[in-house]
């Protein structure tokens, strides 16, 4: 896997993934950034979000459920000294469908937490990992 990383401007950069794809960051203004795009961190916290509601929706239409939607809000707390590191990340899923199993999107949650995601799981290296998950009846 590869990826690149180009300064545009004051504060603000591209990354260009190995697979084509571009994303913008920038920085606060009070880093000398306009405040345009995420930063790096959220970046970071978003791709934990992509990965394990990735898993969460493989796993449960791989068990045959009838899941409508996916929703993983985030919170995220950081390190007062720098190197400003995530201290605490936790994980809310919502997860929407009729007639899901609570016992099967337990399942799929604590898969991903424990076993799939790889961002989730290296971040639990120096982070302490919560989650959580609800089901709403579509």
């Amino acid at each position: 896997m590869k990826a690149r990383v180009k300064w545009l401007d004051n504060m603000s950069f591209v990354g260009e993934s190995g697979s084509g794809h571009s994303v913008v960051m920038d920085g606060a203004p009070d880093s000398g950034g306009r405040n345009l795009a995420a930063r790096p961190m959220e970046m970071v916290l978003i791709g934990m979000g992509g990965c394990t509601a990735f898993d969460v929706v493989m796993i449960l239409k791989k068990a045959r459920q009838p899941i409508d939607d996916c929703i993983v809000e985030l919170s995220a707390e950081r390190s007062e000294e720098i190197p400003k590191v995530f201290t605490r990340i936790h994980a809310h899923y919502i997860v929407k469908g009729r007639g899901l199993s609570e016992k099967q999107v337990e399942k799929a949650v604590n898969l991903t937490a424990e076993k799939y995601c790889s961002v989730s799981i290296m971040l639990a290296a120096i982070a302490e990992v919560t989650h959580d998950f609800e089901i709403i009846e579509e």
